[in-house]
């Protein structure tokens, strides 16, 4: 069976819980109604009024044949043949909306060596996506590699993609770019703010009270408090490498270990650095000697 193709144009319309499309404006439907209900209300006219039945006749006639035609051939018809111009002012919106740019935050891991940047960076450039942003994590030491052994890094970018851009287009780009391991995350235009200007700010804000330490790197890394469970310890995980990469913890000796979780984004390296060296202000300032006047304030 053939899709009907004024069905297909307005596919995009449908309702996901009814399967209805939207009211059309009144106008355009007073319209589309006159379009198809003229040319049968003349031949009508025509027929009735050639005929040799009384005045009242013909108009009783006139009147329940224009209802009949009204409620169960004008309408439906017009709503069927005239379907693509009636919500063509809801199609063009929604045409904007997919064509507007969406902000997206990529991770993949990458060879490092030369024109590795260059290649993935091309192939996310036929999808006409523009990167806004890009943070480079080694992804192990170079000190632990074999002479002559290439490494790999972990590329971060934002990136501003067409709306219409999907989130596989974006990992294959990735993939054919000479990328592994990729992630792909919808993200804000929040995600354009620079992580070291955040994380000195989020320090001003634990020098004047140490105990925001959770809440500040909870902000820092976009991420979720774990509360402590003697009886459920959350896993083991060192530099957001490990069996849970999702859950970063950091040991404080004034306050107890700190568990943070993030589903579906790992911590990366430098985000675990940035958040203990919060955690070793927030020490330092807790045993400092002006630490209880601070208290009392």
């Amino acid at each position: 069976m053939k899709p009907n193709p004024s069905t297909s144009v307005t596919a995009d319309l449908l309702c996901d819980v009814c399967g209805q499309l939207p009211e059309p404006h009144k106008a355009r439907l007073t319209l589309a109604n006159i379009a198809v209900m003229l040319p049968i209300e003349l031949l009508v006219h025509a027929a009735v009024v050639g005929t040799t039945l009384p005045y009242v006749a013909k108009v009783l006639l006139l009147a329940v044949t224009a209802t009949v035609l009204v409620i169960w051939v004008a309408e439906p018809s017009a709503a069927k043949v005239l379907r693509g111009w009636l919500h063509a002012p809801a199609l063009r919106q929604r045409h904007r909306l997919h064509l507007a740019p969406a902000l997206w935050r990529a991770r993949t891991v990458l060879l490092d060596q030369p024109g590795s940047l260059q290649t993935v960076t091309q192939s996310l450039s036929k999808l006409g996506t523009n990167i806004l942003s890009l943070h480079v994590h080694p992804v192990m030491r170079a000190g632990s590699l074999a002479p002559g052994h290439i490494g790999t890094v972990m590329d971060e970018f934002v990136l501003s993609a067409p709306g219409d851009v999907t989130e596989q287009e974006l990992l294959k780009a990735l993939a054919d770019g000479g990328g592994c391991g990729s992630l792909v995350w919808p993200t804000t235009a929040l995600a354009m703010a620079d992580g070291q200007t955040k994380a000195l700010t989020l320090a001003t804000r634990i020098a004047g009270n140490p105990k925001e330490l959770p809440h500040a790197v909870a902000e820092l890394l976009s991420a979720k408090v774990v509360p402590s469970d003697p009886e459920h310890p959350a896993p083991e995980t060192s530099a957001g490498v490990g069996p849970s990469p999702d859950v970063l913890k950091i040991p404080t000796a004034w306050n107890g270990p700190l568990v943070f979780s993030r589903p579906g984004e790992p911590f990366t390296p430098a985000e675990s650095a940035r958040a203990h060296r919060l955690a070793e202000l927030a020490e330092i300032l807790a045993h400092s000697p002006a630490a209880p006047e601070r208290a009392r304030c």
